[in-house]
């Protein structure tokens, strides 16, 4: 991973660098006008905030990609003006040409389709090995440091395998760090502790509690820079904290998702999408209009009387996520309704003039399936935006390094000449993902230690909001204090604060956006411009 930028004094260029997939984060952006302009850039939008010349005007594009995806989306920043620059760019600008002039050195559309084209034709045994042989090497070469380094460890696939792969490179017992929550159905602490026990590694472990939660949540205005929805943000930076206790180099699982097919949306793009799109589209809106007639606390509360209700929790919220998605007219609508897990339509929540309607990034990708489709837009977009930003900023606000062995150039392009039968592999019980990266971990941890439904990094956050942080919670959304900003629609975020405390419907993600923004526009509020 990397960001750097390198002025050339002989040609009065100067060029900015990022890594391929994005791990380090790179601002730009001309400010000021006429021959009071001045190029700006740096690897955190607090230092560009520091010149006299900064605007920190809000970009409202930018304002309604992080309300409907949780983060601020692709190319924009929260502040007009100023750009990311893309990952596997290279962004030159000069005094003879001050529009800046992007060259890119990878991509990730280009390594799916090549890949697609040139598949790994060995057998699937040798398809592991090579596997297993390149994530070793990839492992290994990140273990090299000349300070104490340890590991994140879940008790899932990805976090699994990378310890496994250092503790097989490693004389003593690898530090390992997890955490945990009280609420059972949040808390992976225990898996990863049986995990930690069989491979003999230095396991330390942290039960975090709402009020740790709440002494977190003041500190990510300033961690993020801006806007920031993510709620795993609190327990990621958490574990960061904790393991910088003990070392100054943590490698993580990041990643092992997107180039191997381990989300759940891969599944439903798999296994749903095929036959749903055979369904004509009037049938499939007035299913979709069918399963809305009822609202989510009336579907929850009929779900509650039948056997064995507690599998059905939440079930009239899911059912009205997936009528969303039951009337999408295409694989991207349908990538875009599941990804889409703040506001989906944010020209409602906001009062200032919004220009797009989605903002992620979508090209074209000729010859790939519909679920190959969803990785690499993943990769484009959740990946970088979200769980990189994410794991960086939590662990860069305590000195914390962290690297990603899944990210290694050379384990995403092998990656992505597997066929995707080496990936999402149809048994009996439905479809097995991460396939060939499990047969990997299977050689160094007992499949049983590991086989169990996929859990989010997430916080009870919906439990929360109604108890220990409802007080923080009513303070930001207060009408008084939304009217005063002018950004958001009073009556709409106040109408979402009654249901959810009531019980009635869960807007954790919605009402995390919304407070998050608040939040930040409460630390910025002395310096900030109106949006244009």
């Amino acid at each position: 991973m990397f960001a750097f930028a390198v002025w050339d004094k002989h040609t009065n260029t100067l060029t900015l660098g990022r890594d391929r997939l994005g791990e380090k984060p790179l601002y730009y952006g001309w400010q000021g006008k006429g021959s009071e302009a001045v190029f700006l850039f740096g690897s955190e939008l607090k230092a560009l905030r520091v010149h006299p010349a900064f605007d920190a005007s809000i970009c409202s594009d930018a304002l309604a990609s992080f309300m409907q995806n949780m983060v601020v989306a692709g190319f924009r920043s929260i502040f007009k003006g100023i750009y990311k620059v893309a990952p596997g760019t290279l962004l030159t600008v000069s005094l003879k040409s001050p529009e800046p002039v992007v060259n890119r050195y990878w991509s990730i559309e280009d390594v799916a389709t090549q890949g697609v084209k040139q598949p790994f034709e060995g057998t699937e045994s040798e398809a592991v090995d090579a596997l297993e042989d390149l994530l070793k090497d990839a492992v290994g070469q990140q273990m090299m440091a000349d300070v104490p380094l340890g590991a994140f460890l879940s008790g899932g696939v990805d976090s699994s395998t990378i310890v496994a792969l250092m503790q097989a490179q490693s004389s003593r017992p690898v530090k390992t760090f997890s955490i945990g929550f009280a609420e059972e159905a949040f808390n992976e602490a225990e898996h990863a502790k049986a995990v930690a026990n069989h491979l003999g590694t230095d396991h330390t472990e942290l039960y975090v509690t709402p009020q740790q939660a709440l002494d977190v949540i003041p500190r990510l205005p300033s961690l993020y820079d801006e806007p920031f929805a993510d709620s795993s943000q609190i327990p990621t930076f958490l574990v960061s904290q904790m393991t910088r206790q003990h070392v100054t180099v943590a490698l993580s699982g990041d990643a092992g998702d997107e180039i191997f097919a381990g989300y759940n949306r891969y599944q439903i793009s798999a296994s749903l999408w095929p036959r749903l799109s055979k369904v004509p589209g009037p049938l499939r809106q007035a299913a979709a209009w069918g399963l809305t007639r009822f609202s989510p606390a009336t579907l929850n509360r009929l779900a509650g009387h039948l056997p064995g209700s507690g599998r059905w929790a939440g079930v009239g919220d899911k059912l009205h996520k997936g009528a969303s998605v039951m009337s999408a007219d295409s694989i991207d609508a349908l990538y875009q309704g599941l990804v889409a897990t703040g506001w989906p339509e944010p020209r409602k929540l906001l009062n200032v003039p919004v220009s797009h309607g989605h903002f992620l990034q979508m090209p074209e990708l000729l010859g790939l399936s519909d679920v190959q489709r969803m990785m690499v837009l993943d990769g484009l977009n959740y990946l970088p935006d979200d769980i990189l930003t994410k794991v960086d900023r939590a662990a860069m606000g305590v000195s914390l390094e962290t690297r990603v062995p899944f990210l290694d150039h050379r384990v995403v392009e092998f990656a992505w000449r597997l066929p995707m039968a080496y990936k999402l592999r149809p048994t009996q019980n439905g479809l097995v993902t991460k396939w060939a990266l499990r047969q990997v971990l299977y050689r160094h941890v007992p499949q049983a230690l590991i086989e169990r439904p996929k859990v989010g990094f997430g916080v009870p956050l919906e439990q929360w909001l109604r108890g220990p942080l409802r007080e923080w919670a009513e303070d930001l959304l207060s009408p008084a204090r939304l009217k005063r900003d002018g950004y958001l629609n009073s009556g709409l975020v106040r109408q979402k604060w009654t249901e959810h405390l009531s019980g009635r419907r869960n807007h954790q993600h919605a009402l995390w956006c919304v407070l998050m923004f608040q939040a930040w526009l409460s630390k910025q509020s002395t310096m900030m411009g109106k949006p244009v």
